[in-house]
C-alpha cells in the first residue's frame, strides 16, 4: 500500500532541506488558496529545484513506495512531481483533478512518462484512465513502457478491450512480456482468440513468437488452440515445447492434459518447478 508520507520521507531524506521547505510551503499555499496558475507555476519550478540526472538508490528504505520508485529508476524530479500532484489532489480532488489533467495534456515526453509510471500513486488514478489508454496508441517505446511495463495500473483499471490492446501492442513492439503485470488474472477468451490468429500469421510468415505470448490461453483451450498446443509441443524449438507444456499443464482441460502426457519429461519438470513462465527462456 503506497503512502503519501513515505514519499514525503523520500524527499526529506534525499532532497535539499531548502527545497523540501519550499515545496511544503507551495503545497500549503495551494491548499489555502486554490489556484490553477500557482499549481502550474509550482509544477514548472520543480525542474529547477530537483535533479533529474540520476536515479536514487533506496538501500536504506523499504516501503511500498520506495520499492516501486526503485524498480522504475525514479529520480528526485519525478518523485517531487508526483508528490505535488498527489498532495493537491488529496487536499481537493474535485478542484484539482481537471487542473492536473491540463498539466498532463501539455506535458512533454519526460513529464508524460513520469505521470504514467506513477499514476497509480495518485489518490484518484482512475480519473486519468483516458490518458493511460491513449498512451497505448503511441509508437514512442518509453511512453508505452511507462504505462505497460511493471505497472499495476492497467490490470486494475483497464477493461478487457483495453487490456487486450496493450498486450498485443506489447507483443507487436517486441517488448518484454514478462514485465506485464497480472497476465494470468486478466486473461480472457477474446484475447486468446486474437493470440491464436496472430500466431498463425507469424507462423505463415516464418517468424518466431515470444513464448510468453501464449501465457493467457491456458484456461481457454478450444479445438483451435488445442491444435496450436500440438504445434508447440511437436516443434523443433525447445522453448516452444515448454510454452505448449505450460499452457496444457495449467489448463484444467482433459484433452490438453492428455497432450501433455505425451511429453512426460516436460510434465515432470513443470511439476517440480524446473520449468515456469518466469524461467521459460533460460
Amino acid at each position: 500500500m503506497h503512502n503519501q508520507k513515505d514519499i514525503q520521507d523520500i524527499l526529506i531524506k534525499y532532497g535539499a532541506p531548502e527545497n523540501v521547505a519550499w515545496l511544503k510551503g507551495k503545497i500549503e499555499s495551494l491548499k489555502e488558496n486554490k489556484s490553477s496558475k500557482d499549481l502550474f507555476m509550482t509544477y514548472s519550478l520543480l525542474n529547477a529545484k530537483y535533479d533529474a540526472s540520476n536515479a536514487i538508490s533506496f538501500d536504506t528504505l523499504d516501503t511500498d513506495s520506495s520499492r516501486y520508485f526503485n524498480e522504475h529508476g525514479a529520480n528526485m524530479l519525478q518523485i517531487s512531481r508526483i508528490y505535488l500532484l498527489a498532495e493537491v489532489l488529496r487536499q481537493d480532488v474535485e478542484f484539482y483533478t481537471p487542473k492536473v489533467a491540463n498539466i498532463i495534456q501539455v506535458a512533454d515526453t519526460s513529464e508524460l512518462e513520469t505521470f504514467l509510471k506513477y499514476l497509480v500513486l495518485l489518490p484518484n488514478p482512475e480519473a486519468y484512465k483516458q490518458t493511460a489508454v491513449e498512451a497505448l496508441r503511441t509508437n514512442i517505446a518509453t511512453i508505452f513502457d511507462a504505462i505497460a511495463m511493471n505497472n499495476p495500473y492497467p490490470a486494475k483499471y483497464f477493461n478487457d478491450q483495453q487490456w487486450n490492446q496493450m498486450f498485443l501492442k506489447a507483443a507487436f513492439m517486441e517488448r518484454d512480456l514478462s514485465q506485464l503485470e497480472a497476465v494470468d488474472e486478466r486473461a480472457n477468451e477474446d484475447l486468446t482468440r486474437i493470440i491464436s490468429d496472430y500466431a498463425h500469421e507469424r507462423w505463415a510468415a516464418g517468424r518466431k513468437i515470444d513464448p510468453l505470448f501464449w501465457r493467457p490461453v491456458s484456461k481457454f483451450l478450444n479445438e483451435q488452440l488445442l491444435d496450436d498446443m500440438k504445434t508447440l509441443l511437436n516443434s523443433d524449438d525447445e522453448i516452444e515445447n515448454k510454452a505448449g507444456a505450460l499452457c496444457c499443464y495449467y489448463s484444467e482441460n482433459d484433452k490438453a492434459l492428455a497432450l501433455l502426457n505425451s511429453k512426460p519429461e516436460l510434465k515432470h519438470k513443470i511439476a517440480e518447478g524446473q520449468i515456469t513462465w518466469n524461467t521459460i527462456k533460460q
